[in-house]
């Protein structure tokens, strides 16, 4: 059992609480629609522009780090991210819903890469996987308990409860500042000039479009299954939010089991398998109805996360020295292209079904699945 520095413990609550803020919008799709001129498209923009916004800014954040050991204030991403977020529930403009969900990327853009320089600072070779592995997994369990945390909030007292969403990021807020104030050094170094070796361009190439393409499933999942329980299925918001919840820690154990059975089996090889997979699970969802149709969307959510921490791995394995380059890479771009589908689905929902614009999906999940064959069997070890 390894020890978890108490930094590292806060940094990791930070990341559940900054993460439980990115499902916010997806989750409220159903209710967005309803507003006077906006459909599917333009729902989906908002969780696109979020994304993006995201994906824009975290490699070079990512990589300004690296190259300085400058990491934005941690405490502040999450304040901006939790108003910005908050705000959805009394505003309706949404020219202004845009601007928050630009400002919310913009925060978490700045808070992954920073967070995780300063998580790389107080590891060492010994245990430097496994702690990072522990902060990456407190940011899908707030990914997870988002949604069902605005269900709760809506259910109880309407679309302006949302703003009581704020509270957990003005309470972390305040405590990280206290914590990173008392610390006695900066944590993150400024890496060897050294350390920059070469990129390996055709394997990391392949692992963040790999990435890309497996967001784009599971970024349109999140946002539109909701909405699809349903339309189909006739489910209240909340109940829709809550499979939502409980597809999203599947997501969270199959990402940890995935990044152990990479350990003992090679991350390429669970890579493939776990893609390939998730594709029947996926299709059998939209054949299925009732308590079937529940359970393939928690397998669903089990395999399609399963592969997300062992990518990461493989990246940072091939760009050594490269931290947060490979955070931004892995964690920022393949996401926010993963949103930019997120649109995509929401035009072809509204000229066609939901259902149809769902099931397409299976192309990109099937792609993904084909590239992962042609990634190399060697591994570039880390230094």
């Amino acid at each position: 059992m390894f020890k978890i520095p108490k930094p590292i413990t806060g940094y990791t609550a930070g990341h559940i609480v900054i993460d439980l803020y990115s499902p916010v919008i997806p989750a409220l799709i159903p209710l967005l629609v309803l507003y006077p001129g906006i459909g599917y498209f333009l729902a989906g923009l908002l969780v696109s522009v979020f994304q993006i916004t995201s994906s824009l800014f975290q490699p070079f954040v990512g990589w300004l780090s690296d190259r300085s050991g400058w990491s934005a204030p941690i405490w502040l991403c999450i304040l901006t991210s939790s108003i910005c977020i908050s705000l959805y529930g009394i505003v309706q403009n949404y020219y202004l819903l845009l601007l928050f969900a630009a400002g919310g990327g913009v925060a978490h853009a700045l808070f992954h890469p920073s967070a995780l320089l300063q998580v790389h600072g107080h590891t060492s070779d010994h245990n430097r996987g496994a702690l990072t592995s522990f902060f990456v997994t407190g940011g899908n369990l707030g990914f997870a308990i988002g949604p069902v945390i605005v269900g709760v909030l809506i259910g109880f007292g309407g679309l302006p409860a949302l703003t009581l969403i704020a509270i957990p990021g003005i309470l972390m807020a305040a405590y990280l500042f206290m914590m990173t104030r008392r610390e006695d050094r900066p944590v993150a170094e400024v890496p060897e000039k050294k350390q920059f070796v070469p990129i390996a361009y055709r394997p990391v190439s392949l692992i963040v479009t790999i990435a890309a393409l497996r967001s784009w499933v599971i970024m349109a999942s999140v946002a539109f299954f909701p909405a699809y329980l349903i339309a189909t299925e006739g489910y209240s918001l909340v109940f829709g939010n809550l499979m939502l919840t409980l597809m999203l820690l599947a997501g969270v154990v199959g990402q940890i089991s995935g990044g152990i059975l990479s350990d003992r089996y090679g991350r390429r090889e669970v890579t493939i398998i776990g893609l390939f997979a998730c594709i029947i699970p996926y299709v059998l969802f939209f054949m299925t109805s009732g308590w079937m149709a529940l359970l393939l969307m928690v397998a669903v959510g089990y395999l399609t996360w399963s592969t997300f921490s062992v990518t990461v791995t493989m990246a940072q394995e091939y760009l050594p020295g490269r931290v947060g380059l490979a955070s931004g890479l892995l964690i920022g771009f393949s996401i926010g292209a993963g949103g930019l589908g997120v649109s995509v689905v929401g035009i072809i929902a509204d000229y066609l079904t939901l259902s149809t614009a769902l099931v397409a999906l299976t192309i990109p999940l099937i792609i993904a699945a084909l590239l992962s064959l042609a990634i190399p069997k060697r591994e570039v070890q880390a230094v």
